[in-house]
């Protein structure tokens, strides 16, 4: 992981828009900052492509796509994308799987979620599980006391032996049916609302993470970052971002942001 100074000038100057993690990457300490929010503001007014890549539920997506300044917002660790037109006062849905199967697979989760629970102890169900729709996701330090990473593998364990795909995030273990990632989904998402092949166009983009869940991420996208915190994962990350900020967490999101909108700024003739 380089430091965020070596991303080249004329890279920089290139990027149409930036996907982003939130927990831990746009927020701080489980918050959101105002400089955090006004960094997302100056991008969406700069022209850039804006899409929060979460792992966070579905009610709280919709939220996010409505109210904050991005495009769109791909969520639960890509069981779907969500695009509100404001022209249309219309929210575009689109999910990895449908309705009658996301029905099905919930209460093969529940069932799921509980033998976990009694298993790892100090673990718990998220708090914010009630508004997902096709995901469990199990806390281990966000209303919890931090359980050790033997007790987060542990729980990425025995949600694969139930035949989940299971990722990390800083926060919580999320388990899902299905082969879709974050990835996937936001291929679906560019090609299908923006026109664009993220497959031939990933230089032209940035993701920016801090966990284990946002490995495909920075394993797709050459220009891929992460704030400082990343660093906490060392060893952990089957791929690790390109370039890595000085700040952590939301004030590493605000480094990242400056350094390419400062980028615009610079005349063309200008050597790097």
């Amino acid at each position: 992981m380089l430091p965020l100074a070596e991303f080249p000038l004329i890279a920089r100057r290139n990027i149409r828009g930036v996907l982003f993690d939130i927990d831990d990457t746009l927020t701080t300490d489980g918050r959101l900052t105002a400089p955090a929010y006004a960094a997302m503001e100056a991008m969406h007014c700069a022209g850039l492509l804006v899409v929060p890549v979460t792992g966070r539920p579905a009610g709280w997506c919709d939220h996010i796509a409505r109210m904050w300044p991005v495009d769109a917002v791909v969520g639960e660790n890509g069981a779907f994308y969500f695009r509100y037109d404001h022209g249309e006062r219309a929210m575009h849905r689109r999910y990895a799987v449908d309705a009658t199967i996301r029905v099905a697979n919930r209460a093969r989760l529940d069932s799921i979620r509980d033998r976990i629970v009694a298993a790892v102890p100090g673990c718990a169900v998220a708090a914010d599980q009630p508004y997902r729709e096709a995901d469990l996701a199990i806390d281990f330090c966000e209303d919890v006391a931090r359980l050790p990473p033997a007790a987060v593998d542990n729980i990425v364990t025995l949600m694969q032996q139930e035949g989940l795909t299971a990722k990390a995030s800083s926060i919580h273990v999320n388990g899902w049916f299905g082969g879709h990632d974050k990835l996937s989904m936001a291929k679906a998402l560019m090609s299908e609302r923006f026109g664009t092949d993220l497959d031939a166009q990933r230089r032209a983009f940035v993701f920016v993470g801090d966990s284990p869940n946002d490995a495909p991420m920075f394993a797709f996208f050459p220009h891929a970052v992460g704030v400082a915190n990343v660093r906490a994962f060392a060893g952990r990350l089957i791929a690790e971002p390109a370039y890595v900020t000085q700040a952590v967490s939301g004030a590493g999101f605000c480094e990242l942001v400056d350094f390419l909108l400062a980028a615009r700024l610079v005349s063309s003739d200008n050597p790097e």
